[in-house]
């Protein structure tokens, strides 16, 4: 990884010795050793500590224990304490505190609590970041620096109205340009003046249905995309004092699965590699978890990320909270490494005593030593990790990509119809499972990239488009590639206002079809889908839900029908040719069955293939390095399976040639090269 001096997997956790008396540390070090701990993240919440006054900072705490760490041949991802402003701060400058969605300001306390546009704020971040920088400027063992922590809620203030509109004057230069970008004609809103403009939240705009809509969706999409952006100007405040003194030291922070309040596309930007934490439940597909790496990996182009937390156990927040069975935490983090993170970081390495996160497990736990089943296993992948070191920085190379955004994600649920249950994330995460199940590697890609370079992409309810992205699509699919979409996309522009002339607006010329209605359907509402057509190599019928377009063909062709209602035997999915590609159209939820047939006869179309074939419940990956590559094989099943391999490979964690029919037990991994 560029930049990272340590040219092997970072593996080790949040480190907070602040939490313990002094005399623990050498303990601490002899179980980091015991365990092959190479990296420890800290002070992630010690802004009280590191700063007890205003004009006071207190690093002697800090030196000790980075000094000790690097002695021991333990390095340091240094992160700000920022995520939680100490006491003092609160007080003296209570203008910090956020208001929430219903108008109510905070008190002092919790985390991430704090107005991201408060002058004062601003200030502390950029003064805190530049003492730490200034201060740690020249030692040796800081690899990385972390900044803040999980970045989060927004604020409704007053100092964030005033913000706003300053913003919106930035953007749309006057009044009427903004009034006609917002439609506000609707319900006579026009604004005279950029001073009349109020924050959207539940004491206007907002209502709940299902999740919260909004009754002008082009003020609450801005005001996303304002506060997005207002948080990320303190990531970059806190980045630009660091590198006044740090100018080579990569910067991260790290970002919580497809969060939705922030457009991560655009925090990728300003970070030079991509670190999250990984949470999963114990109910969660495995597709689920792979999905969210994919994620990761996308915003970024394809770079490799950094998994900057996950659980050696159980945590403590979800509502059940079930232990990882035996071997789990070994394949979770195999999974991150299968897909691209060139580490595997926990949360955290000793077990809090008490306060909110006394029951999340950590590397050490209550017990205070390293003979449990949880140690066994962390153990064990620390020596295996040392094994790997020629994978670090290794790529992914897929043919197929998916197109995700965020601001899509916005603008889809908050709009009012057609239907309000629609939850954008899950039915991405719907079509990813196809591939994933497959074992066809995936990119999942903001629709402003270069499409290019891929042979399929799946355009799941890309509701909201503009021109150069329409434009872009277009290019794609007459150069010769496939694009696959679906219900719910093309409808508006990125003020949420109807691409007039029919549905589905943006796309309805490549897709050579004209939309005349959705119909919208109850959760024990199904249709079906009828195939019976001698261009498709399968046939039969297979249930279908929650939105059924009514389509009329301006060039397509019909690759399958309706079952019932009013538009029966009328097109629910269509295939047209433009240019040298082809534009398929899914105007229904269909079952997994069928988009599993009709994903196999594109994949086949364009020759695109699995990895190994392998059954059912085994995830196959490939990373490449030039011409070197890594194979993953991870078995997720409860039980143990047969494999057969297409040629003989090196096992790089039993350091042994391989061939032929090869056994692999429940919940264990093959990393294979040649």
């Amino acid at each position: 990884m560029a930049n990272i001096k340590l040219k092997e997997f970072l593996y080790g956790g949040d480190y907070n010795p602040d939490q313990w008396p002094e005399e623990i540390l050498n303990e601490d070090i002899r179980l980091m050793k015991y365990f092959n701990v190479n990296a420890a993240t800290f002070p992630v919440f010690s802004w009280a500590k590191l700063q007890p006054e205003e004009d006071r900072f207190d690093f002697e705490w800090l030196d000790k224990i980075i000094n000790l760490l690097y002695e021991n041949g333990i390095y340091t991802v240094l992160a700000t304490p920022t995520a939680a402003q100490p006491a003092w701060l609160s007080k003296k400058y209570p203008e910090i505190l956020p208001v929430d969605e219903y108008g109510r300001q905070r008190k002092h306390g919790a985390r991430q609590n704090y107005c991201p546009n408060s002058p004062v704020m601003k200030e502390a971040v950029r003064r805190v970041a530049e003492e730490m920088a200034k201060h740690y400027k020249d030692h040796p063992s800081i690899l990385l620096w972390h900044i803040s922590n999980e970045y989060g809620p927004y604020c409704y203030c007053e100092k964030c109205e005033k913000a706003f509109r300053e913003w919106l004057k930035d953007k749309y230069k006057t009044i009427e340009n903004l009034n006609e970008k917002w439609y506000t004609s609707f319900w006579g809103r026009t604004f005279y003046d950029f001073d009349e403009i109020v924050v959207p939240s539940f004491l206007n705009e907002h209502v709940t249905l299902l999740g919260t809509v909004t009754c002008m969706q082009a003020l609450s999409l801005d005001y996303n995309r304002f506060m997005s952006d207002s948080l990320l100007n303190l990531f970059k405040i806190e980045k630009e004092s660091i590198r006044k003194y740090m100018p080579d030291t990569p910067i991260t922070t790290n970002l919580m699965r497809d969060y939705k309040p922030l457009n991560y596309y655009k925090w990728a930007k300003e970070m030079d590699v991509v670190s999250w934490d990984c949470y999963p439940t114990i109910k969660d597909h495995p597709s689920s978890i792979a999905f969210q790496h994919d994620i990761m990996r996308g915003l970024k182009d394809g770079q490799p990320f950094l998994l900057m937390e996950q659980s050696p156990n159980q945590v403590n927040w979800q509502t059940y909270n079930s232990l990882k069975r035996p071997g789990v935490m070994r394949l979770y983090s195999y999974q991150a490494v299968a897909h691209g993170a060139d580490s595997v970081m926990f949360f955290q390495w000793r077990q809090a005593r008490g306060s909110a996160e006394k029951f999340h497990s950590a590397m050490v736990p209550h017990v205070m030593h390293e003979n449990t089943r949880s140690g066994r296993e962390l153990k064990q992948l620390g020596e295996e990790l040392k094994k790997l070191n020629k994978i670090i920085d290794s790529k992914i190379d897929a043919k197929v990509a998916i197109l995700f955004d965020w601001e899509n994600w916005w603008a889809l649920e908050y709009s009012l119809g057609p239907n309000n249950s629609i939850r954008y994330s899950q039915h991405v995460e719907y079509f990813y499972k196809s591939f994933f199940k497959k074992n066809i590697q995936v990119d999942i890609i903001n629709p402003r990239s270069d499409l290019s370079k891929y042979s399929l992409i799946v355009a799941p309810l890309l509701y909201m488009m503009n021109e150069d992205i329409s434009k872009k699509i277009e290019q794609y699919v007459a150069s010769g590639g496939y694009l696959i979409t679906t219900y719910l996309s093309g409808l508006v522009d990125e003020n949420d206002l109807i691409v007039l002339g029919g549905y589905p607006g943006w796309l309805r010329k490549i897709l050579g079809i004209w939309v005349e209605e959705i119909d919208s359907l109850y959760p024990d509402m199904k249709n079906s889908i009828i195939v019976n057509n001698p261009s498709l190599d399968f046939n039969g019928e297979f249930e279908c839900s929650t939105i059924c377009d009514v389509i009329n063909l301006e060039g397509a062709n019909v690759l399958a029908t309706y079952g019932k209602d009013f538009y029966k035997n009328t097109p629910a999915v269509t295939e047209n040719t433009f240019g040298n590609g082809k534009a398929v159209y899914i105007g229904t939820k269909p079952s997994e069955e069928f988009l599993d047939k009709l994903f196999d006869y594109y994949l086949n179309s364009l020759n695109i293939k699995p990895i190994l074939y392998v059954p059912d419940g085994v995830e196959v990956t490939k990373r490449q390095y030039e011409n070197v590559y890594f194979i993953f094989v991870i078995n997720h099943n409860d039980y143990e399976i047969k494999i057969n391999l297409d040629k003989e490979y090196y096992n790089m964690l039993s350091e042994q040639k391989i061939s032929g029919e090869i056994c692999l037990a429940a919940k264990d991994v093959l990393i294979l090269t040649i």
